[in-house]
């Protein structure tokens, strides 16, 4: 059993820095290669996957004896010339499943963006509505002062002094 923090590490190495950095090779080679494009490309897809898997199923995988190297193990097989396991995991799981529920995902995927659209335009509306509040609120202060400080600063920090923030 290698350590946590090493297994992490190689974890980082092997399965995110090496292959994005031969996909960047292929993709800045002034002829890119088309297979080997379409190579790295199913392996980020199979690594996507596999990492919301993994995110929803931590509590599950967390407990596998020895996950970690079985994970470094499986993301070395992706990518190694002599397994290019890629192809094989693309092929045959992924690439039918998702050719398979391919509209019921893209309708989804609508769906989803546009209720994050909405929620944003209302976290953006409520945002304007309290900096628009404490803005007037401000001016309110401002214009109850019967001294006149003699600086933005003293005004400010009467201000701040007065609703207590920091």
């Amino acid at each position: 059993m290698l350590g946590d923090v090493i297994t992490r590490s190689l974890v980082l190495l092997l399965g995110y820095v090496y292959p994005a950095y031969e996909c960047f090779k292929t993709v800045e080679k002034n002829r890119a290669d088309i297979e080997q494009l379409r190579f790295w490309c199913q392996y980020w897809i199979i690594v996507a996957v596999l990492t919301v898997i993994e995110k929803i199923g931590d509590i599950f995988l967390s407990w596998v004896p020895m996950y970690g190297e079985l994970k470094l193990a499986f993301i070395v097989y992706l990518w190694h010339p002599k397994t290019k396991g890629t192809d094989y995991v693309y092929e045959t799981f992924l690439q039918p499943y998702l050719t398979k529920h391919e509209t019921e995902i893209d309708r989804k995927l609508l769906e989803v963006k546009a209720r994050a659209w909405d929620m944003a335009l209302l976290y953006l509306q409520n945002v304007t509505s309290q900096g628009q509040s404490k803005f007037f609120e401000f001016l309110q202060y401002l214009a109850k002062q019967s001294a006149r400080p003699t600086t933005a600063t003293q005004i400010l920090s009467k201000f701040h002094s007065a609703h207590h923030i920091e």
